[in-house]
């Protein structure tokens, strides 16, 4: 018991990187980053009260993401991907970069910009937790740590926190680009929108999103008002069943195994049922979260620029 007293104590009051490091490593670091601002989980507070952030004083990367646990979190995750993945957290931050996806373009953008600490929604290294062990002898994930190692940048992934915030940042930020955000203002993954044809609908979301395609499996002539989302990738499971226990006229995903739902849709279409089924693409679907995600941050951080880039769509489409 007295070990353990003795261990609170000490990360209660840890302020040093080597201190965080190794609450991380008996903990995680969200739970380090609680402790070290004496914030229980769950606890609603101005942070601003709280960290060095208030007056100029200098931002570390740990003050950065405390701040936005504090304010998006519901409660510790037992297990969670939104872990550093390189950089430490006492470094102080030059600049903010969101994204979806920390490719090679965004690191060298956040060079350009000064921005030494990237925020993404997805993996750093081509897995889902980011294991670089992930692919033996991989030479292009040791030329991406390496050039993140030049660069001195951090990159904090913000996955499950961020759909976690109410409402989920990422649905909130795809219906504000949208304009849909006036149909569905509690953020619900199925509301209604004004009656319109499917191929009107399609253009509206290429041009809201500043896209030139998508896949599409309906009729274009048909006419649609229940919308169901699920961006990202939900998978086929919870896609399915949401088509089959909202009935929507459209059903919106960002990407899907094409063993998976798109067949469901397929034999759905021929059996004459009339939910369409459109794939934006996982990148495009998403990305306004975190787009949404930049414009809330900068006011609980006015002493630095936060900056969105889209990471964009890795294809050609030929």
């Amino acid at each position: 018991m007295y070990q353990r007293r003795g261990f609170l104590l000490r990360a209660a009051t840890a302020v040093t990187a080597l201190a965080l490091i190794k609450i991380r490593q008996l903990n995680s670091l969200e739970n380090a980053l609680f402790a070290k601002n004496r914030i229980k989980p769950g606890t609603k507070t101005n942070f601003r009260e709280n960290s060095v952030i208030e007056g100029k004083t200098p931002v570390s990367v740990a003050d950065v993401m405390a701040l936005v646990l504090n304010q998006i979190h519901a409660g510790p995750i037992k297990e969670t991907v939104d872990t550093l993945k390189s950089g430490s957290p006492d470094m102080i931050v030059t600049g903010i970069i969101s994204t979806m996806f920390p490719t090679i373009e965004i690191i060298e953008e956040a060079r350009r910009q000064h921005a030494n600490f990237i925020i993404a929604h997805e993996p750093s290294f081509y897995n889902h937790t980011d294991d670089t062990g992930w692919v033996a002898k991989n030479v292009v994930l040791s030329e991406k740590l390496a050039l993140l190692e030049k660069y001195k940048i951090a990159i904090w992934r913000l996955h499950d926190n961020w759909h976690r915030n109410i409402p989920d940042g990422i649905s909130r930020g795809f219906l504000e680009t949208t304009g849909w955000l006036e149909f569905n203002q509690v953020v619900k993954p199925v509301f209604n929108i004004p009656s319109v044809r499917l191929k009107d609908l399609i253009t509206h979301l290429k041009t809201t999103l500043g896209i030139s395609h998508l896949r599409v499996i309906g009729d274009l002539d048909q006419t649609c008002q229940k919308i169901a989302i699920s961006l990202g990738a939900a998978g086929g499971q919870h896609q399915i069943t949401l088509a089959e226990t909202e009935k929507p006229d459209v059903l919106i995903v960002g990407e899907s195994n094409e063993w998976e739902t798109p067949e469901y849709f397929r034999d759905s279409q021929k059996l004459g049922k009339k939910t369409v089924y459109i794939i934006l693409g996982h990148s495009v679907s998403e990305e306004q979260g975190m787009r949404w995600f930049a414009t809330w941050l900068q006011p609980k951080l006015p002493e630095l620029k936060i900056t969105h880039i889209a990471s964009g769509d890795p294809f050609k489409w030929l």
